[in-house]
């Protein structure tokens, strides 16, 4: 059976499999809780005009067509009369097969994180292989989109075997497909509106984070931030190294503290809040092996169980559980579930202000859950469910459900949590350019923010030289967020004084920023987009950004060209469509050319987007120090404002009239017009237009 649906403008849903399958007589309450897991929208809200033909039908919603063969299920894709996309006979057993024939000029991004080419054709990858990093989202710069729906294995052979085919192999009973057709843009918006969006983190995230290393104590963390902010370099969160801080007791389900680093956890929150900053740590959803609580959870059903023996599975100690072995929490039991999400909800109160988890355990196929999950199925909810339950216990009872819950797993539906960890990468110019990749990369796929390491503590240090420190710096304040390594050769104390007055030159500029990016994230719940923006994103109809892999777009208003290489000059591409203003200079330069840029390490290329504006609030050590009433101190405009800004809690709203632009919500602003216009203000209203 076929069955297919508009779901959305530009959004068609294609089910293959047997009625029983697409359309159950029941559907229990697990299977509805991992439907709505998939799609925060289960019902189609497009119209359809179905037209059968000699050898399929024609299905149309406005200028999106579907073409399907009736003997084949081939089909074709248009936009108008362009074919976008065609694929070859569907194929039912063992698993659905279906193939793509791909155009030479067709690059594919998305489909999760990659630290290389972010077109990924010559790319094989499973969606339960934790190692290839899959997200489950494919687009093509011609204009279309797809998404497999189902927590089982999705094999992508995206032009591998063959170089004119991606080969899509999809374990599962009902072959459930979504086809999207339109510019990037509009695909990420459809995608992330069909599968949920993203929450907002809040202000204090958004401030320089700080990790401990293993060997340092909670204490000198403390020294640590204080000894930065004498080089004015503020730290808003210190984020406790492995092992977890706090977890179960040994004998009962309540949650501990570790005693041997925390003597008191009220005098450590109140020594957090004189340092102005917030505590984040690691969690696991488990117990340690030998305990009484360990046996007792296993009598009662709440570990994943072995399928050899029926006991609880026993994992091998890591970093997080400091080496000792340990039995999962099933999460799909709501039972066990509703505990953990209690009793983090107690270390929230207690004033533990983000958590950081990492659940993409290696699950082998012999282990079960309560619900019979297991193999692919569970390795890709499992993660899932722990970080919703994080999310559930420190968010989740808040109006609005602003919280942290920051991870490195991907798995479908990571995009509803706003907060990715980077890749920990060498310390080097390759280690620079794959960490700002793998941020490109899962921005293709859906992810609104991932944060960068400056450098690495588990790496060696020979090559991290001041100039490669200042650049990756530079770098990561133009991005979703970052976190300095509290570890001697990567600490901003380790540099001599002229390059400290680079880092406090670029961290003053980081927080001026706070505003604008945390507004990108807020735009991003209404539309999908993430902060760093691959060009190919931005600019499909341009074929020449293919060629400038380590340039991105902040938001829509500002091109960034970092430094991935030694020197102070870079060659820089201006998109077509637009014409660029250097933040630097002040100079306009037209879209479609290359230029040379020499700058400093006080500097680093930007250039704003025509027609936006950019706004900056005010010089602060720490998030503390922003107004809530005042949270802007400037905007920078670059030509005719036609856009309304994106910034935070944004009232600034721009309307065009007679060749003027007149603009509310400036109020008390400094405004920093490019060249070629006058400002005229008249009450709460500013109006811009062409200097006679």
């Amino acid at each position: 059976m076929l069955r297919i649906e508009a779901h959305a403008p530009g959004v068609f849903r294609l089910r293959f499999g047997a009625l029983k399958h697409i359309q159950p007589e029941r559907v229990s309450a697990r299977a509805q809780q991992y439907a709505d897991m998939l799609l925060a929208r289960q019902d189609a809200v497009g119209e359809l005009e179905v037209t059968e033909q000699a050898q399929g039908w024609r299905i149309e919603q406005g200028e999106s067509v579907l073409e399907i063969d009736k003997d084949t299920f081939a089909l074709r894709a248009y936009n108008g009369d362009q074919l976008l996309l065609q694929s070859q006979s569907l194929i039912a057993t063992p698993q659905w097969q279906f193939a793509l024939t791909l155009d030479p000029n067709d690059g594919i991004f998305g489909l999760g994180e990659t630290t290389g080419d972010l077109n990924r054709r010559g790319a094989k990858l499973v969606s339960d292989h934790y190692a290839d990093r899959v997200l489950p989202l494919a687009w093509s710069n011609r204009g279309w989109g797809l998404y497999v729906n189902t927590f089982e294995r999705v094999e992508h052979d995206v032009a591998l075997s063959q170089a004119d085919q991606y080969q899509l192999t999809v374990h599962a009973t009902v072959f459930d497909l979504f086809i999207f057709i339109g510019q990037p843009v509009e695909i990420l918006n459809q995608y992330t509106a069909l599968t949920g969006r993203a929450g907002q983190p809040g202000l204090w995230p958004m401030g320089v984070w700080l990790d401990q290393t293993q060997s340092q104590s909670i204490e000198q963390g403390y020294a640590t931030i204080e000894q930065l902010k004498q080089l004015q370099v503020g730290v808003d969160v210190l984020n406790l190294a492995p092992p977890a801080a706090l977890g179960f007791s040994a004998d009962r389900p309540i949650f501990e503290w570790d005693a041997e680093r925390i003597a008191d956890v009220r005098d450590m929150m109140a020594a957090a809040e004189d340092k102005q900053c917030k505590l984040a740590a690691s969690v696991f959803p488990g117990v340690a092996v030998g305990t009484a609580l360990f046996d007792e959870w296993e009598d009662r059903g709440w570990l994943l169980i072995n399928d050899d023996d029926g006991l609880a599975y026993t994992f091998k100690g890591n970093a997080v559980t400091a080496g000792k072995d340990f039995g999962l929490l099933d999460l799909t039991h709501k039972d066990a579930y509703k505990l953990w999400v209690e009793r983090l909800r107690q270390s929230y109160d207690e004033g533990l202000g983000a958590v950081v988890i990492q659940a993409q355990y290696d699950l082998p196929d012999e282990i079960t859950a309560r619900g019979g999950e297991s193999g692919a199925m569970l390795r890709t909810v499992y993660p899932l469910l722990a970080r919703q339950a994080l999310f559930d216990a420190f968010a989740g009872h808040k109006t609005p459900q602003e919280g942290l819950v920051a991870s490195r797993d991907l798995y479908p539906s990571a995009h509803r949590f706003a907060w990715q960890l980077g890749p920990d990468v060498t310390n080097d110019w390759d280690g620079l350019a794959k960490t700002l990749q793998a941020a490109l990369s899962i921005g293709n796929s859906g992810i609104t923010a991932q944060t960068h390491q400056i450098g690495s503590a588990n790496a060696p240090l020979d090559s991290m030289t001041p100039e490669l420190y200042v650049r990756w710096l530079s770098m990561a304040v133009f991005s979703a967020n970052f976190h300095f390594q509290a570890v001697d050769g990567l600490l901003p104390t380790s540099f001599d004084a002229e390059t400290q007055k680079l880092i406090a030159h670029w961290l003053e500029w980081r927080y001026r920023l706070v505003p604008y990016v945390l507004g990108i994230i807020e735009e991003s719940v209404r539309c999908g987009l993430p902060v760093q923006r691959a060009l190919s994103l931005e600019f499909p109809d341009d074929p020449e950004v293919l060629n400038w892999k380590h340039q991105y777009m902040l938001g829509s208003t500002l091109l960034v060209a970092p430094f991935v290489q030694p020197g102070d000059e870079i060659e820089v591409y201006l998109p077509k469509g637009s014409d660029w203003w250097d933040l630097s200079t002040g100079w306009r330069y037209e879209g479609g050319s290359r230029w040379v840029v020499k700058a400093g390490l006080d500097r680093l290329p930007v250039f704003g987007r025509e027609g936006h504006m950019l706004c900056l609030g005010p010089t602060a050590l720490n998030t503390s120090e922003f107004n809530s009433a005042r949270l802007l101190e400037e905007v920078w405009m670059f030509g005719m404002p036609e856009h309304s800004p994106a910034v935070m809690r944004n009232k600034i709203r721009v309307m065009q009239m007679q060749g003027s632009s007149y603009i509310k919500g400036l109020e008390g602003l400094k405004i920093l017009p490019s060249e070629g216009l006058e400002v005229k203000r008249r009450g709460a209203e500013v109006r811009i237009s062409r200097a006679r």
